[in-house]
């Protein structure tokens, strides 16, 4: 298998992923139970919506980003990397 048709598999399955972080993403933090749920495990359970959210995204982001590559536009790529990178030291 070439490096391509690998890329590919792998952005497939990358997409797949975020569909499934999706379907995590939308469950309910409170389910049926008759239990008084603390603030912590509300505030946990917030917080992994949270990560699913940002994971997500940034797997879209790198899909984004191998599509560029596959598609022979390496250029666009290490831009965005690079602001990405600056973007991050500023913090």
């Amino acid at each position: 298998m070439s490096t391509k048709e690998t890329r590919k598999n792998i952005i497939q399955a990358g997409r797949k992923a975020v569909e499934e972080l999706i379907k995590v993403a939308k469950e309910k933090i409170i389910t049926h139970t008759e239990e008084d749920v603390s603030a912590d495990r509300l505030k946990n359970a917030a917080a992994t919506k949270k990560l699913c959210i940002m994971d997500a995204f940034e797997i879209l982001q790198r899909i984004e980003e191998e599509e560029e590559r596959i598609n022979d536009n390496p250029k666009q790529v290490k831009e965005k990397r690079v602001l990405k990178f600056a973007e991050g030291r500023s913090k």
